[in-house]
């Protein structure tokens, strides 16, 4: 596990170059939301071709369209030979199980979500401390003391953003109001862009000037809608900064990129290991975003706010709640 998190670590720093020392056949199966969604498959899609680009080495990808379709990718990547397999997504857990006991020499990696078998590594990453990053932004961007939360399906898992983002906001302006909304409960929640804009006018309407997305495709249509409204949106897994220069706020990343990019540079290497991983701000698996298209939006005081709150969190003196450890967010 030490060996792994050094890596991922170093990953995140360089996207080092790796030299294949075995001769890989990866592949990636993403969720549903495909390799372009700009936000969390994509994160995937951005470290796969990172590898490449290093390597020389090719890869195959599948975007499923629906529930149905992920048992028979990962079973028709295994049958091929690829190795490893990379799946996105906590969705992807039951048909990886599956598939994975059938295939017992491939190895299989899958983000968001634990799958306890000896040829299965597991990567989960520490969102509510991104998110509780943003939340701060959120709330020394804010002019009104009311932001907002665009969450994509109704899932602990994003609770869990959510419930980050209003600690952050709450760290930073105890005072301040945030609206939520979850887009759905199916897995059509993560690409419907016109509904995550109208749930973002909503919130703009009550009265938030910043509104933070955690919902793949659909919070296109959140990042769109505040652009719109001459407000400010926050971005997520990948960096969604240029999707509206000088409208988002800032992203909260979410090194999916470099999950990828570990899982097939450790196969390589032979040094692929089974079992847990869990990146958070002090592995370098979560954080947020600072370029030349919202560097005029964040001021000197609010790069120190964030610094400060980023290096309690690494250091152990503030503790983010995870939501997920009780269902539970303290107010």
């Amino acid at each position: 596990m030490k060996k792994l998190l050094t890596s991922v670590v170093a990953a995140v720093a360089c996207y080092a170059g790796v030299a294949s020392a075995a001769e890989i056949k990866p592949a990636v199966v993403y969720d549903l939301g495909g390799r372009f969604d700009r936000s969390f498959n994509q994160g995937a899609y951005n470290g796969a071709e990172k590898y490449k680009e290093d390597t020389g080495t090719e890869y195959r990808d599948f975007e499923i369209q629906n529930d149905s379709q992920r048992e028979q990718a990962m079973r028709n990547f295994a049958r091929r030979g690829m190795n490893p397999i990379v799946a996105i997504g906590f969705s992807q857990a039951s048909a990886l199980e599956k598939v994975a006991k059938e295939f017992p020499d491939t190895k299989f990696t899958i983000v968001d979500m634990v799958v306890d078998l000896p040829n299965v590594q597991s990567v989960v990453f520490k969102e509510h401390e991104g998110s509780f990053l943003v939340g701060v932004l959120a709330a020394m961007a804010s002019e009104t003391h009311k932001v907002g939360f665009v969450g994509g399906m109704d899932i602990p898992l994003i609770r869990k953003f959510a419930c980050g983002y209003v600690q952050g906001v709450k760290y930073a302006d105890p005072s301040a109001e945030v609206f939520q909304n979850m887009t759905g409960t199916t897995g059509a929640a993560w690409n419907d862009p016109v509904k995550g804009g109208e749930l973002a006018k909503s919130q703009f309407d009550r009265g938030a000037d910043v509104v933070y997305h955690a919902a793949g495709g659909t919070g296109v249509g959140v990042l769109q809608a505040a652009a719109d409204a001459g407000k400010l949106g926050i971005g997520v897994d990948s960096n969604q900064n240029a999707l509206h220069p000088g409208s988002v706020l800032t992203s909260m990343l979410k090194r999916v990129d470099v999950a990828v990019y570990e899982a097939f540079a450790a196969a390589a290497g032979d040094n692929w290991q089974p079992g847990l991983t869990i990146l958070g701000l002090a592995e370098g698996g979560v954080d947020w975003a600072l370029d030349e298209n919202n560097e005029k939006l964040i001021t000197a005081e609010m790069k120190d706010a964030v610094a400060k709150a980023k290096e309690a969190i690494t250091s152990g003196s503030l503790e983010v709640h995870d939501y997920m450890s009780d269902s539970a967010c303290p107010q």
